[in-house]
């Protein structure tokens, strides 16, 4: 008699340059955990991103030291997964994250700065059919995400977070709009406070919290998104 495949756990993606990570971080990923009804998020830290420029870009150990901080006794993963493949296109990652772990039920965070220049990424609709997709207010940029190409395209797949969080079987596309009292703190507010961040991260063993292998804190090179 075959047995009925169960869920995998429920885990967020959040994805960026964490330059550095900070408190808004951690705090935007609890609160998705929270309104989506969430077992666990990952960081994915990536080594690039060709729409931000590389000066100031810290390396990337650097970047994966200050997300393992900011992550510290929550149940948030931080990997650099994407530098073992050959593209760094977030469309591409999330295929690979898919084929890797099959059982899990993924959905992509990321904040209404993003969606606003969403149509810019790679496959932008192949990546909404992939996985679905909750975008986070961010203050500033809620007018650009309303008006931009790709909430044109999305907003037809609209459902909200409690209708969301019942669902026993997840698809794709799906548009989830979470909303909560703003968060001033920025990467870069942060960067010109205290431009040496970086120097504090340094020495010792890093290892990846999905692959297990050490993180070299080399220069970052640019990437993809």
């Amino acid at each position: 008699m075959a047995h009925k495949r169960r869920n995998g756990p429920r885990t967020g993606l959040l994805g960026g340059s964490f330059n550095p990570a900070h408190g808004g971080h951690r705090r935007i990923t609890l609160f998705a955990m929270a309104a989506l009804g969430l077992d666990e998020a990952w960081w994915l830290v990536s080594p690039g991103n060709p729409l931000k420029p590389n000066r100031g870009m810290a390396p990337l150990g650097a970047r994966v030291c200050s997300a393992r901080a900011a992550a510290r006794r929550a149940p948030i993963r931080v990997s650099a997964i994407e530098r073992h493949w050959p593209s760094r296109y977030t469309v591409d990652t999330l295929r690979a994250l898919v084929r890797r772990w099959p059982k899990r039920r993924f959905v992509w965070l990321m904040g209404a700065d993003n969606l606003a220049q969403f149509h810019r990424w790679k496959d932008w609709r192949g990546i909404a059919k992939i996985m679905p997709i909750a975008v986070i207010a961010r203050p500033g940029y809620d007018a650009a995400a309303i008006a931009s190409p790709a909430m044109a395209w999305l907003r037809r797949y609209r459902v909200d977070a409690a209708s969301f969080r019942k669902r026993g079987k997840w698809s794709a596309p799906a548009l989830i709009e979470l909303r909560f009292d703003p968060d001033p703190r920025s990467a870069t507010q942060l960067r010109h406070a205290d431009p040496d961040w970086a120097s504090r991260y340094h020495g010792g063993l890093l290892r990846d919290q999905l692959t297990h292998d050490i993180i070299h804190t080399g220069n970052s090179k640019a990437g993809g998104a």
